[in-house]
């Protein structure tokens, strides 16, 4: 693989000779590092066969490598890659504006590929190692790392890195891309206002992260926020009082580990006016629905299914992980502390919508049931994209909270 006009072999001879070049008794500043690699791409023979442009992307290649994050820097820079997938050191992918593309870069070998992501997994205290192979870690800018490292990895370092926006897709963002309709937003807005506690269900890359951003817009300024993950990636605006937790790995001797169910359970104790739980995906899923149904309205979560009946088997199922409930006591819980599941789909046309709105009525004949307020339904298809509309089915039955906010004014509202 040639990169900048070099082989990836080259760059890594560059690389040592630049280093070896370094002072390392005193700080080198970003220009005399940049002077430093031109002038030993300029002692080299091979440089004269290069064009001015080649000779530009090598220098800022091998710049990355010492300041930056090598390979992935300009990936980093684009702000049009939303998803960047390092299969193995010479064969990276990307997603732009949903669609995947293979990349002409890569790393000398996996030994590089894994200093950089010790460097990554080291600047938010994360471990990876042979010993424990995969691990969750997060960037300066916000985005989402997912390392997995040999052997459970077969063909060496594997790393996802889920990209997020620096200014954060608002409702507005939303309505404009037709993700979701007016009345559905409105119908929404007032779910928050009116503190239902709502889950956001949906597939990998469905946007469950970017809309329960969107959603938080709609929380009162004057409200306490806490908000808990594996690696923080929400961004919460406009919510001044806002406490942030992360979870934390065990260290190299196993222990220290803080989960999110500690986490969860800390919150409790920290006055909250509601608690958003990133993702739900394990025995977690109980500490959350107790915290809902212990005074904490208002709570927001996501979780990963396949729809908003389905999330409601997966519920039951991360519960029964950590506790051994009778189910009928599961189901109660959920019944009693969920409100409302939005559930996203990323479509065939890559573009990615509120599929279903539903509302938790309650428990009938043993099982939770749902109804089914808003579903998409698709009219036709032009140019490649799909055309339909979020049309409301049903009405909110459950207008307590909404009368207790002081927001329900009567018939007119039924809907809403």
């Amino acid at each position: 693989m040639a990169i900048s006009g070099l082989t990836l072999g080259e760059l890594a001879e560059l690389r040592e000779a630049v280093r070896s070049r370094l002072s390392w008794d005193s700080a080198v500043s970003d220009d005399e590092l940049q002077m430093l690699i031109e002038n030993e791409l300029f002692r080299r023979e091979r440089t004269r066969q290069m064009t001015a442009g080649e000779r530009k992307s090598a220098v800022t290649r091998l710049f990355h490598s010492f300041r930056g994050l090598d390979a992935l820097q300009p990936l980093l820079e684009d702000n049009e890659i939303t998803e960047i997938m390092i299969n193995s050191h010479n064969e990276i992918y990307i997603e732009r504006r949903g669609e995947l593309q293979t990349v002409n870069l890569g790393f000398e070998s996996s030994e590089r590929l894994e200093d950089l992501i010790q460097s990554m997994v080291g600047r938010v205290n994360r471990i990876v190692n042979e010993a424990s192979p995969i691990v969750d870690a997060r960037l300066p800018d916000g985005s989402r790392v997912h390392v997995v490292l040999p052997p459970i990895a077969l063909k060496g370092p594997t790393v996802t890195i889920r990209r997020f926006p620096q200014n954060p897709l608002g409702m507005k963002d939303l309505l404009e891309m037709e993700a979701l309709s007016p009345e559905a937003a409105e119908f929404l807005s007032r779910m928050v206002a009116a503190k239902y506690n709502l889950f956001i269900s949906g597939g990998t890359g469905s946007g469950k992260t970017t809309f329960l951003n969107a959603l938080s817009q709609w929380i009162p300024s004057d409200e306490r926020v806490i908000t808990i993950e594996d690696a923080a990636e929400l961004q919460i605006r406009g919510v001044p009082n806002l406490v942030s937790l992360e979870t934390r790995n065990a260290n190299s001797e196993g222990k220290g580990q803080i989960g999110i169910r500690e986490l969860i359970r800390a919150s409790l104790r920290m006055r909250p006016n509601r608690i958003i739980v990133g993702e739900v995906r394990g025995a977690e899923a109980l500490d959350m629905l107790q915290a809902m149904n212990s005074g904490h309205e208002g709570s927001l979560s996501t979780g990963h299914s396949n729809g908003a009946r389905d999330m409601i088997s997966r519920l039951e199922t991360m519960v029964l992980s950590g506790a051994d409930l009778p189910v009928a006591v599961v189901r109660q819980q959920i019944a009693s502390a969920v409100d409302i599941i939005i559930h996203l789909s990323r479509f065939r046309d890559s573009t990615r919508r509120v599929a279903e709105i539903c509302e938790v009525t309650g428990i009938r004949d043993g099982e939770v049931e749902l109804s089914t307020l808003f579903r998409f339904e698709e009219e036709t298809e032009s140019e490649g994209r799909i055309v339909g509309r979020l049309i409301q089915l049903e009405q909110l039955r459950d207008t307590r909270k909404l009368r207790d906010a002081g927001i329900f004014r009567g018939s007119a509202d039924a809907g809403l």
